[in-house]
């Protein structure tokens, strides 16, 4: 499905709270250590962190790039920082139209981590002579809002070196990274001793295959070099999750099923690998165990501090499972609650109109494809049971003026019907409807990732400080009020996150992410006049390409096209290769002044 923009910042405060439940770090690239909290009294922020470049090592090396800062990621994740996974960073650069591995200036890792609401970006460089190695880094403060000094401008700190031989790169880097810790803040607590107890032991040539692995093209070199990871580490549960999801994206479920069952419960992955355990078993049509899965991972989010946030993707395929076990209220239940949660999403309410046609409630189904199909204007397949479910429930004359606005929005041959209602034979065994019933399931929409890995804009998240005045002073900070803000607004508790803006606002009135908060929520009121006036103001205090974006498309809802056409411009002028606003900007291009198609 299409990548959603007002969503996916939510997303990423969303993961905070899944790695609270995991009681650990949170949904990306896993950490290894032992959970640490972060102490009280030191620098409160999220971290960023881009792969290290390779500046005169062999290209044998090249590995080191991404391994150190894999490695950065876990460590600060062990000591009780809160930190980017790759796969969050990955992903915006993919937003941008770049791969994961690009070179960025730190211009353009300054915009990132604004438009991620990062504190610090940490990137370095690393050499080698073959058998010595030199790593270097260096810490960009963003805009940093600490519990004792208040807000500290953006800097960039004195680059920190460590060296020796190559075999001794895992103790290298932690010296690095406490040194560049301790640099960052002067009255960081840990000793280099309390720092390295909060890590966990790694053998070196695991992890070397472990990267490898992550960095594979193809799917055999990878599944090799992970398993030769969990083979010399087989203690260690980031290469289990790996391989599973290798089994996974290839749907070779049960290959990925015993990987998956070995990633622990305190790993900040397990979530995810609990979901796709559910998903597997619906591919394998398993629908009770399916069902159990799913079950006992929302009660995991209940059980441990996410009371209240629902996932839709997980409500979603619980609603899957449930129908087919007859479970259909139920189901019907949780799909207009996931519908409820992420308003922009098509599959919830077309799932939903799948149920009210096993019913041969067609007048119903045609009600909630006609709301997925305005949910996803280009989807055919949503315009064609739009069209098939008025047809039977005797609507001719309005199945057939959706038929001519889907030619003139989509082609004339765009509206292949992907199923027919009426099966025109009887499968050996089987009746009509049991046939129907089986071509309704394969259309079923199982969503197979959560959005913490669609966006990937994961945040590994410690526990909250101990100490009771720094809780005070960093839960009243604005970003404090904006990220709890987001996870209301996630939640899907509109009035509650209003709050949490309005009260960041009130500490700082030019707060952009307050006011893109503000503008996500009078969206979803149908308050598209205000959304727009609180997008100006986060402009006016920063730009950004994805806010442009934002912009561009409430004006599109509004049937303004030449002022929707203006920001796509000023977006791709922003960030060239952004491919959300790229797409936009086509489809601009080819619109008729009247709005439809050319």
């Amino acid at each position: 499905m299409r990548q959603r923009d007002f969503s996916r910042p939510l997303r990423a405060l969303l993961c905070v709270l899944i790695s609270v439940c995991a009681a650990s770090l949170a949904a990306s690239q896993p950490s290894t250590g032992s959970q640490a909290v972060a102490p009280a009294g030191t620098q409160q922020g999220i971290y960023l962190v881009f792969p290290f470049e390779n500046a005169g090592a062999s290209p044998r090396l090249d590995w080191l790039g991404e391994g150190l800062e894999e490695l950065t990621i876990q460590r600060l994740s062990a000591a009780g920082q809160q930190v980017y996974s790759h796969g969050g960073r990955a992903s915006e650069l993919d937003r941008y139209g770049l791969p994961a591995s690009a070179k960025v200036s730190r211009a353009a890792m300054l915009h990132i981590a604004e438009d991620l609401d990062a504190d610090f970006v940490i990137f370095g460089t690393f050499t080698s002579d073959g058998k010595n190695l030199t790593v270097e880094s260096r810490i960009l403060r963003v805009n940093v809002v600490t519990d004792r000094t208040g807000a500290s401008p953006t800097a960039l700190l004195a680059p920190v070196r460590e060296s020796g031989p190559i075999n001794s790169l895992i103790d290298l880097h932690l010296r690095l990274l406490w040194r560049l810790l301790s640099a960052n803040d002067h009255t960081y607590p840990l000793s280099l001793a309390e720092f390295s107890k909060a890590q966990r032991p790694l053998r070196l040539d695991a992890f070397e295959h472990y990267i490898r692995g992550l960095l594979a093209s193809e799917d055999e070199p990878r599944l090799r070099e992970l398993r030769e990871a969990a083979r010399l580490d087989p203690d260690w549960p980031d290469p289990d999750f790996a391989l599973g999801q290798g089994y996974y994206v290839r749907r070779d479920c049960n290959s990925a099923l015993p990987w998956f069952a070995r990633v622990p419960t305190s790993h900040p992955r397990h979530v995810e690998a609990v979901f796709a355990s559910g998903v597997c078993r619906l591919l394998l049509n398993q629908p009770d165990r399916a069902e159990e899965t799913f079950i006992a991972l929302e009660d995991t989010l209940r059980n441990n501090g996410v009371a209240g946030v629902e996932l839709p993707e997980i409500l979603n395929n619980l609603a899957l499972a449930r129908e087919r076990q007859g479970k259909t209220p139920l189901a019907q239940t949780d799909l207009r609650r996931a519908s409820e949660i992420d308003p922009d999403e098509d599959d919830y309410p077309f799932n939903l109109g799948l149920l009210a046609l096993r019913a041969s409630d067609f007048a119903t189904a045609a009600g909630y494809f006609r709301e997925a199909s305005q949910r996803e204007p280009d989807n055919p397949e949503d315009r064609a049971l739009l069209i098939q479910s008025l047809e039977k429930a005797g609507k001719k004359e309005e199945a057939e003026q959706e038929r001519e606005a889907a030619k003139e929005t989509l082609g004339g041959d765009a509206l292949v019907p992907a199923i027919h209602l009426e099966a025109r034979t009887k499968a050996r065994g089987k009746t009509q409807n049991d046939t129907q019933g089986d071509a309704l399931t394969r259309l079923e929409r199982i969503k197979t990732e959560l959005d913490a890995l669609a966006l990937r804009l994961e945040v590994e998240t410690p526990e909250p400080p101990t100490s009771t005045s720094a809780t005070e002073a960093v839960s009243g900070t604005p970003a404090a009020h904006v990220r709890r803000g987001r996870q209301e607004l996630a939640a899907g508790r509109l009035d509650t996150a209003e709050s949490e803006f309005r009260a960041a606002l009130k500490v700082d009135a030019s707060d952009p992410g307050a006011h893109r908060g503000l503008a996500e929520i009078d969206r979803r009121r149908a308050k598209l006049d205000d959304a727009v006036r609180e997008l100006q103001a986060s402009l006016g205090a920063r730009d950004s390409a994805v806010v442009r974006t934002m912009l561009a498309k409430i004006y599109l809802e509004q049937k303004k096209p030449d002022l929707a056409r203006v920001e796509a411009e000023r977006a791709l002028k922003l960030a060239p290769n952004y491919s959300e606003a790229k797409q936009l900007l086509e489809h601009l291009q080819n619109t008729k002044p009247g709005g439809a198609a050319q």
